[in-house]
């Protein structure tokens, strides 16, 4: 039974750093999640799910407006209690507590503290994933995104993301959670992830102990 591979990862990141990309090939990565014989159900869940707002690209866990925070609390405060209750299953979770931190600094100034939710994500094995880039590296990315995206203006100015990458990762150099800095400026998801899997392996993550 001590086999069983559960990793819990949270893959935080700005814009153009591929967290998506990588959250399904985790999912699909043998190192990971086993081998995939047949396909069947492993999580791939998101905080940036507009679900608060019934039209596209709305407002959601991350991008709450002020008067909506007990809504966002209440939503944190669900996923934390599925995550203890299922706490021997694998989680691979494409932005969340600190993508939220990071825009409502950024948008309405204000920093929350999510101390008490780290502590429950920390006992049941819960990492992040930083996934970052070069600031030069940006560009072939856009060029990339803007091949699939269905809201192209949105990578117009690649300084933000510079910016929000430099304000992330002062916000995760404060958590307590285990940190793995993922480079992926060179637009290599299999690197990518086979980074992570090396990373999960040595540090026993792949494996509940709790």
């Amino acid at each position: 039974m001590g086999g069983k591979l559960c990793p819990k990862i949270i893959l935080e990141g700005t814009r153009l750093t591929f967290k998506t990309e990588i959250a399904f090939a985790l999912n699909e990565h043998p190192r990971v999640v086993g081998p995939r014989k047949y396909a069947y159900h492993s999580p791939v869940v998101s905080g940036e799910w507009c679900a608060f707002t019934n039209y596209p690209w709305g407002r959601g866990l991350i991008n709450f407006n002020p008067d909506e925070e007990q809504l966002a609390m209440e939503t944190y405060e669900t996923w934390v209690k599925l995550f203890e209750q299922l706490r021997y299953y694998s989680w691979i979770v494409d932005r969340f507590h600190i993508s939220t931190q990071a825009f409502q600094e950024r948008e309405h100034g204000k920093l929350y503290d999510f101390n008490w939710l780290e502590q429950r994500l920390k006992a049941v094995g819960f990492c992040i994933v930083f996934c970052t880039r070069t600031p030069e590296s940006f560009d072939a990315a856009r060029e990339r995104r803007l091949k699939v995206s269905g809201k192209p203006d949105q990578y117009d100015d690649l300084q933000q993301f510079v910016d929000e990458q430099k304000q992330m990762r002062r916000l995760i150099a404060e958590s307590m959670l285990p940190v793995l800095e993922l480079d992926v400026s060179d637009n290599d998801i299999a690197r990518a992830t086979d980074r992570v899997a090396d990373w999960l392996e040595e540090t026993g993550m792949l494996h509940a102990d709790y």
